[in-house]
């Protein structure tokens, strides 16, 4: 008699990445897991949530040394990249490895995707979902790393000058220390 599997066959790969910016102390970084099929579209959105940011900028992949972006986005054709659509993760990316991403060409937040491992499951995961983590990521628009500094510092030190415009543009509530695998977890599950 053949060794019975109440889950059924195995259907579809999952893959475990480390997302991590990148040019800041200490190293703030996420673990999540996603599907095998991802395209990069999809992965820009992923790390979106991640961060708790709201794309209002332009991002890139940069794969083997070749970006990747929205040309449609590119109203200047200031950049010479290839359109990310339908360009698979798991086709350009191994265990071990990893790809860069750069989000907000302002601000300029530099992260690498490594994919840690991946393993077969007897269900298709249906949307991202983030294991793990260290720290809040910077906010929209602080101003790249030396503005995520600044801001840092100005919240630690009530006597900063610019300690209370700095809790009121941040909304008062941001904690550095805190992750909130909650929230970033609810807002995966709206990805599409």
């Amino acid at each position: 008699m053949e060794d019975w599997d109440p889950f059924g066959p195995f259907i579809a790969n999952v893959l475990q990445l480390k997302v991590t910016l990148l040019d800041f102390e200490p190293i703030v970084w996420r673990r999540v897991l996603v599907p095998d099929s991802i395209a990069l579209p999809k992965l820009h959105r992923v790390i979106q949530q991640l961060m708790l940011w709201w794309e209002y900028h332009l991002h890139l992949f940069t794969i083997d040394g070749v970006e990747f972006g929205q040309p449609e986005m590119d109203d200047l054709d200031d950049f010479e990249w290839r359109n990310e659509r339908g360009v698979k993760l798991v086709k350009h990316l191994e265990v071990g490895k990893s790809i860069e991403y750069c989000y907000d060409f302002g601000d300029n937040w530099n992260l690498t995707i490594e994919l840690e491992k991946t393993w077969p499951v007897h269900f298709a995961l249906k949307h991202a979902v983030c294991v793990d983590g260290q720290f809040a990521a910077p906010p929209e628009d602080v101003g790249g790393t030396g503005g995520f500094r600044q801001f840092l510092d100005a919240l630690a030190d009530e006597n900063d000058d610019e300690h209370d415009n700095y809790v009121e543009w941040s909304g008062g509530n941001y904690d550095f220390a805190r992750l909130d695998l909650a929230e970033i977890n609810a807002r995966l599950q709206q990805v599409r």
